[in-house]
C-alpha cells in the first residue's frame, strides 16, 4: 500500500491541535487569582467574547455575499474553499483570543506567588496557542482542500486565501478601531472628568479598552497571520502550476507539493522551540524568547535541507529557505532592538523638552526602524530569484512564516 504524502499535511494539522487542547487544558489548571483580580479577568474575558461573537455575526453577512459572488462567477470549488478559509481563520483567531484572556490573569497571577519564571511559563504557553492554531488550522483546512482537489485544481485554493483575508480585514481593524475608542473614552471620562488614575477598573472604559485589545492585538493578529501563512503557501503552489519545472527539478507535482511539506516541518520545529522556551524559562526572559523563536529558525533551516533533498526537485529551492527563514530572524532582532532598546530610551529622553521634541523623535525613529528590514526584504528576492526563480519568492517567504 502506498502512503500518499498529501496527507502529511492535514495529519499534522491534527496533531498540532491536539496539542493545543493540551496547552489550553494545563492553562486553565494554573491559579486564576482570587477577589478583584479574577473579577476584573472575568470581565474583560466575557467582554472579548461577546465582542468577537458580534463581530463575526457582522462578518458572517458580509462573507455569505461574496460566498454567493463566488459561486455564481468561480464555482463550486472557489467558494467551498473561500468557506473553509473563512472558517479556519476565523476559528484560529477565536482560539487564540479565548485562550490570551483566560492566561492573562494567570500569568499575573504566577508572578505574584511564583516569580518571573513560572510568569513567563504561563504566559509564553498562552501566547504559543494562538500561533499552533493559525499553522494547525492553516495546515489542515488547506492541505485538506488540496488533497481533495489536488494539482488538477489546484486554482480552487486561491479562494482559500480569499476567505482568510476577509476574516483578517475585520478582525485587525474592527479589534483596533474599537480599543482606540475605547482607550479615548477611558481618558476623557476617567482622567479629565472623574480624576482617576489612568487603567483604574472603576472606569468601564477601562475594561473595554483591555478587550479591545485582545481582539485586535490577538485574534486580530492572528487572522492578520494566517492569511499571510496561507497566502504565501497558495500563491508558491499556484507558481509552481504554472512555471517551467525543467531547471527545478521537473517534477510539477513535487514542487506544487513542496509549500505544504516545509510549512508542516516548520510545525513540528515551532513544537521543539515552545518546549526550548519551557527548558529556558529560568533565564531572562528575553533570552528565553530568543532561544524559542531562533532556535526554532535554525532547526527549520536544517531539517529543510534533507527535506528537499528527499523530494525530487532542485537542491538550489534551499537557498530561498535559507534566505527567508535569515531575513524573518535578522527582522525579528532589529524590531526588537528598536522596540526595547536604545532608540526607545532616546524617545524618552526627547519628552524632556516637551511635546514636539517626543513626536519630530519618534517620527525619525519610526522611519529610521524600518530601513534594515526592507533592505533585507529586497536581499531576500533578488537571491531567491537569483537561485529558483520567481518560484525562490515564494519559497523565501514560506520559510519566513513556516514557524509563525
Amino acid at each position: 500500500m502506498n502512503f500518499d504524502q498529501n496527507l502529511i499535511a492535514p495529519a499534522l494539522g491534527v496533531l498540532g491541535l491536539f496539542i493545543v487542547v493540551i496547552i489550553y487544558q494545563w492553562i486553565t489548571k494554573q491559579d486564576g487569582g482570587s477577589g478583584a483580580v479574577k473579577k476584573i479577568g472575568e470581565q474583560i474575558h466575557i467582554g472579548a467574547i461577546v465582542f468577537m461573537k458580534r463581530e463575526y455575526k457582522m462578518l458572517s453577512i458580509f462573507a455569505l455575499v461574496l460566498l454567493v459572488l463566488l459561486y455564481i462567477f468561480l464555482g463550486a470549488a472557489s467558494a467551498l474553499c473561500f468557506l473553509v478559509g473563512a472558517v479556519t481563520s476565523a476559528t484560529a483567531g477565536y482560539i487564540g483570543m479565548n485562550t490570551a484572556t483566560i492566561a492573562n490573569v494567570r500569568t499575573a497571577q504566577a508572578a505574584h506567588d511564583k516569580g518571573s519564571a513560572s510568569a513567563l511559563t504561563v504566559a509564553f504557553f498562552g501566547g504559543s496557542v494562538m500561533g499552533l492554531s493559525v499553522a494547525a488550522l492553516g495546515l489542515l483546512g488547506l492541505g485538506g482542500l488540496y488533497y481533495f482537489f489536488g494539482a488538477e485544481h489546484s486554482e480552487a485554493l486561491h479562494g482559500f486565501a480569499m476567505g482568510g483575508s476577509v476574516v483578517a480585514l475585520f478582525s485587525r481593524v474592527g479589534g483596533g478601531i474599537f480599543t482606540k475608542s475605547a482607550d479615548v473614552g477611558a481618558d476623557l471620562v476617567g482622567k479629565l472628568e472623574a480624576g482617576i488614575p489612568e487603567d483604574d477598573p472603576r472606569n468601564p472604559a477601562v475594561i473595554a479598552d483591555n478587550v479591545g485589545d485582545n481582539v485586535g492585538d490577538i485574534a486580530g493578529m492572528g487572522s492578520d497571520i494566517f492569511e499571510s501563512y496561507c497566502g504565501s503557501m497558495i500563491a508558491t503552489i499556484a507558481i509552481a502550476a504554472t512555471i517551467a519545472v525543467d531547471s527545478l527539478g521537473g517534477n510539477r507535482s513535487e514542487l506544487m507539493f513542496l509549500p505544504l511539506a516545509l510549512a508542516s516541518l516548520g510545525l513540528v520545529c515551532s513544537v521543539i522551540g515552545i518546549i526550548f522556551v519551557k527548558l529556558s524559562s529560568n533565564k531572562s526572559p528575553e533570552s528565553a524568547l530568543r532561544m524559542g523563536t531562533i532556535g526554532s529558525a535554525l532547526l527549520f533551516i536544517v531539517t529543510s535541507f534533507f527535506l528537499i533533498d528527499y523530494l525530487d526537485v532542485s537542491n538550489n529551492i534551499w537557498a530561498a529557505v535559507l534566505m527567508g527563514s535569515i531575513g524573518g530572524i535578522i527582522i525579528g532582532l532589529v524590531t526588537e532592538y528598536y522596540t526595547a532598546g536604545k532608540p526607545i530610551r532616546d524617545i524618552a529622553e526627547s519628552g524632556k523638552t516637551g511635546a514636539a521634541t517626543v513626536m519630530i523623535k519618534g517620527l525619525a525613529v519610526g522611519m529610521q526602524s524600518v530601513v534594515i528590514p526592507v533592505l533585507m526584504i529586497c536581499v531576500i528576492i533578488y537571491v531567491s530569484n537569483l537561485f529558483v526563480g520567481l518560484y525562490g519568492v515564494g519559497i523565501a517567504a514560506i520559510g519566513m512564516l513556516a514557524t509563525v
